[in-house]
């Protein structure tokens, strides 16, 4: 491969902790911000980070989309051949829209090269990137859910010029969408759910939150319980948005008739602005 590969990646500089809350490391209430953590760089062409504190045990990776359209169809069509499996191939081979295949390509290299640092990192593996198989959950209210073939859950996200997945030992959700203005009425929806009189001070600094990021957040919600928008975003109540970048939320009664049995503890959220994408992290809290 030209310029997506793992000989390609360097480590990224060290993730920067942000504010703890709480008193034990691993405990419930601990908190890190993940906005120093994350980087949104379209000349990258693959960027990798394990996320901190280092319990989550999550690994994101980045594809940038730009890079790939970059290439001419020869070179696209090496980097499949080097990267995709027979059944992926197949896959790849029914999606028409040029933009589409590109988008494709990118989030599959993406949950590829997380699942094999992911690997490295916590269980010692030199598992290479094209060996990982992607599938998705087919039919049911969790179709096109990605899947692959080893003991994680995955999450995955495109917008604009980014491929986002990420990688852990427990179900997450992850969100992107590109800083732009919101349908009207889409916006109008959002801002209803807001009280900016609100005595809480989190529920206050929710309503100053952009609407992008609060619909970000909601889909980043559902994509934790693999339901993606086959489960109304109304479901998803956001509460507030505390300061160092987590958000509160609770369940409609639709979200909960749908939602695992097992599923004891709401997920923990994370959501925030990275070079002008509002991204949002939904994952099983600490201890849960």
């Amino acid at each position: 491969m030209s310029r997506v590969d793992t000989t390609a990646v360097r480590p990224a500089p060290g993730p920067r902790p942000g504010p703890v809350h709480g008193a034990e490391r691993g405990s419930v209430r601990e908190s890190v911000s993940l906005t120093d953590q994350v980087v949104l760089d379209a000349s990258r062409p693959l960027w990798i980070t394990h996320l901190r504190p280092d319990p989550r045990r999550l690994t994101l990776a980045v594809v940038s989309i730009a890079r790939l359209r970059e290439r001419g169809p020869h070179d696209l069509a090496a980097l499949r051949a080097r990267y995709l499996t027979a059944a992926e191939t197949e896959q790849a081979a029914t999606l028409r829209a040029p933009r589409r295949r590109v988008e494709w390509l990118a989030g599959r290299l993406a949950l590829k090269h997380a699942v094999s640092a992911h690997g490295r990192r916590h269980w010692g593996l030199a598992r290479e990137p094209r060996t990982v198989e992607v599938r998705a959950v087919s039919g049911g209210l969790q179709g096109g859910r990605p899947v692959v073939d080893a003991p994680v859950e995955v999450g995955l996200t495109h917008s604009g010029d980014f491929a986002v997945a990420v990688c852990g030992p427990h179900a997450v959700g992850v969100d992107l969408e590109h800083d732009r203005p919101m349908p009207p009425t889409l916006a109008r929806l959002l801002d209803e759910e807001c009280d900016p009189r609100a005595p809480s001070a989190d529920a206050r600094r929710l309503a100053a939150m952009p609407a992008t990021l609060r619909w970000t957040c909601k889909e980043a919600v559902l994509k934790y319980y693999g339901f993606g928008l086959r489960i109304d975003a109304g479901e998803v109540a956001l509460t507030g948005w505390l300061p160092d970048g987590r958000f509160t939320w609770r369940p409609g009664g639709g979200l909960l008739r749908h939602a695992p049995v097992a599923e004891t503890r709401r997920p923990a959220g994370w959501a925030g602005v990275v070079a002008d994408h509002h991204l949002a992290l939904v994952e099983r809290p600490p201890g849960g």
